[in-house]
């Protein structure tokens, strides 16, 4: 049975300046990640009030946020699968936290500062401060990016999907979050306000590996440019380019 795997999205926020890092590794293989018998829980979670550039303030909106885009999301792959005479099922949960080791994938605790499709529980969850701290700072496209890459994981887990390096894995479902967007707009489901496009633009062309980071290294997602370009061709040309099959 093979291990079970947590793809991470790990996004920094520093207080001052507008840097954000992207990263996703997998967990380590081995017998302390065998999955756990039951779902793991989050206790009741907290956020507090700010601003950002467009306005998106409240909890009530970031929690709003959240729900439509994985109400959004398992619209988009439900219809993809059934296009291609595939059943579907969509995530078991989406677990918000505020605790390090609050939630664990595979007995491996979950840290601060980041969100993770985990496949020993077929779930996504995230730091909830965090998340709201980016969602203030980079505005409310950023989420529907953050619940459109994790989700791609889980497709790529539905798929079949296997990549022999971890930069396959990611710059693939970068590509995979594109089109879910772009897609979704195009059908009118999905309506970007005037910002929107800059936000994610802006969001992905400060990530990416560190310049010395070997692309063939475990953990490794592409350079800023790479990422870029991959989320901006699943948005122009929806899956397509970023070879499911």
């Amino acid at each position: 049975m093979p291990a079970p795997r947590c793809f991470r999205l790990a996004i920094l926020v520093p207080v001052a300046g507008s840097l954000i890092a992207l990263g996703c590794v997998s967990a380590p293989s081995g017998p302390d990640s065998a999955p756990d018998a039951g779902e793991p829980a989050a206790t009741q979670t907290t956020v507090s009030p700010g601003t950002d550039p467009d306005g998106t303030t409240t909890p009530e909106e970031f929690a709003g946020d959240i729900n439509d885009a994985r109400v959004l999301a398992e619209e988009y792959w439900s219809g993809e699968f059934r296009s291609s005479g595939l059943a579907f099922s969509p995530v078991s949960r989406v677990i918000p936290y505020e605790r390090e080791g609050e939630v664990d994938c595979g007995g491996q605790p979950l840290g601060l500062r980041n969100a993770a499709y985990c496949s020993a529980g077929d779930f996504i969850a995230y730091d909830v401060n965090w998340a709201f701290a980016a969602f203030r700072q980079i505005g409310d496209a950023f989420i529907f990016y953050l619940l459109g890459h994790e989700y791609a994981h889980a497709i790529q887990l539905r798929l079949g999907v296997q990549a022999q390096f971890t930069i396959q894995q990611e710059l693939q479902a970068d590509c995979m979050a594109g089109a879910y967007i772009g897609d979704l707009e195009r059908r009118s489901r999905l309506r970007l306000e005037p910002g929107d496009t800059e936000e994610l633009a802006d969001g992905l062309e400060v990530v990416g590996d560190d310049p010395g980071q070997p692309w063939f290294a475990e953990g490794s997602h592409g350079t800023a440019r790479q990422r870029t370009r991959a989320f901006a061709n699943g948005y122009q040309d929806s899956l397509e380019p970023c070879n499911l099959s």
